[in-house]
């Protein structure tokens, strides 16, 4: 699963622009606008999400999810839950 800050993130790291990621992932412009505006795990088709995470992957990417380890190294970002 992959959430919305997660895409925002993504592209961030990259300097890429929605329409740009629109491009490599062969999705729409509206398509990636509404899965950034999903609240938590973004809402798609199968399709259009495998297509999203590949073109992610192929771009240097490499998505993190809750607990896992990140055992390939190299430079990112990791949200964690803020101390209460």
């Amino acid at each position: 699963m992959m959430t919305a800050g997660q895409m925002r993130a993504a592209r961030a790291i990259l300097g890429m622009d929605q329409r740009r990621l629109a491009e490599i992932s062969g999705l729409s412009l509206p398509t990636i606008q509404r899965m950034e505006a999903s609240e938590g795990v973004i809402r798609g088709t199968i399709e259009s999400l495998t297509k999203l995470i590949a073109a992610l992957n192929a771009a240097g990417v490499d998505l993190i999810g809750e607990g896992a380890p990140s055992p390939d190294g190299g430079r990112g970002v990791r949200l964690r839950r803020p101390a209460e």
